[in-house]
């Protein structure tokens, strides 16, 4: 399996830049894998097209700001992103133009009014190319309030804004420590999920924080060389339960987002019977995989030669899946992190 077979040519007006003017007013592409088939609908329509017997599963994952700005002692100005905190309180983070970000370089971390909030200083360089900084005092999420951006994903083309904080962040959100948004969950209002439980879908929440490899293409010549990055997930014993039986009496689950069926399908074990419910996964869905608990999924519209695109490959099909993008590209549809959504069902 090659990466390059996962290439797909999008012109540049169809990567949206901006969020719907309002949150649900997006359009749906609806594929149906038994007719391998797909329709054109709005975000609106969703709930009255979930499959019968299907319950809801969400990422409440919260977005940090985690895009800080440090003003080293040399004078510049140089971008990390914060993935994870370390057990001694240091963080391990990403860093703009890493190869002069050298171990013993100190930073000042200042507001939006310029004042400074921490000194730190790069206490290692990582063999993934990361950094960790070791701060002269603790951080913890005032930190970000005071200091961070909004983590906008590089082909968004223009600095984060005030309207970001609210609209890169979904309605569910609880658990911060994510470095990217579950975009899928982008679309939900609270009166569609409200609607959708009303017709008799519920909802259960996981948590899996979204990690810097979100950003990353898939650099290797065969799909097999590829190795994912980890991510931290947990399910709530509660839930597991009710998802457990859910599943075992027959109804569907339909995933929002591939974090979440990352999620379900780390968790899942052979039987289909989700029994790890937290830890670090690494897992790579791609065509060929057999999905252990995940019958549907609401997602967004993915990049060229990425591991979403395979994910959803593989749960449709890859000849299904580019039919369905050309002609989601013909129609104009908004793709990416604050694009339109696909319902994948049957």
């Amino acid at each position: 399996m090659l990466t390059r077979d996962y290439y797909f040519d999008l012109p540049e007006h169809l990567i949206a830049q901006v969020p719907s003017e309002k949150r649900g007013e997006d359009r749906l592409l609806l594929l149906d894998r038994k007719e391998s088939s797909f329709s054109d609908y709005m975000m609106s329509d969703f709930p009255s097209l979930i499959a019968e017997d299907s319950v809801i599963v969400v990422n409440n994952s919260k977005v940090r700001k985690a895009r800080v700005y440090g003003k080293a002692e040399t004078g510049g100005i140089v971008e990390f992103l914060f993935l994870s905190p370390e057990a001694d309180g240091s963080w391990r983070c990403m860093a703009k133009k890493s190869k002069k970000q050298r171990e013993g370089k100190g930073y000042v971390f200042e507001d939006r009014d310029g004042n400074p909030v921490r000194s730190a200083r790069i206490v290692s360089e990582n063999a993934d190319g990361t950094r960790t900084l070791q701060f002269s005092e603790p951080i913890d999420e005032s930190f970000f309030s005071l200091c961070g951006h909004v983590p906008l994903p590089p082909y968004i083309k223009r600095e984060d804004s005030f309207q970001d904080e609210s609209r890169y962040q979904t309605v569910y959100a609880k658990m911060p420590g994510s470095v990217a948004a579950p975009t899928a969950g982008l679309h939900f209002t609270k009166e569609l999920m409200e609607k959708a439980r009303t017709m008799g879908f519920p909802i259960y929440e996981v948590t899996l924080h979204v990690g810097a490899g979100t950003f990353l293409p898939v650099r290797t010549e065969n799909v097999e060389d590829h190795h994912m990055h980890t991510e931290h997930y947990e399910i709530p014993a509660e839930t597991a339960a009710a998802l457990n039986e859910a599943k075992q009496s027959g109804k569907r689950i339909l995933a929002v987002g591939t974090t979440s069926v990352r999620t379900l399908e780390s968790a899942a074990d052979e039987n289909g019977v989700l029994s790890k419910l937290y830890g670090d996964t690494d897992i790579f869905i791609k065509p060929g995989y057999r999905f252990r608990f995940v019958s549907d999924l609401l997602t967004n519209f993915h990049t060229p030669e990425s591991t979403l695109l395979m994910l959803v490959s593989a749960l449709a099909g890859k000849d299904l899946i580019f039919s369905a993008y050309r002609h989601a590209i013909e129609k104009e549809y908004r793709f990416f992190s604050y694009g339109d959504a696909m319902y994948i069902r049957g």
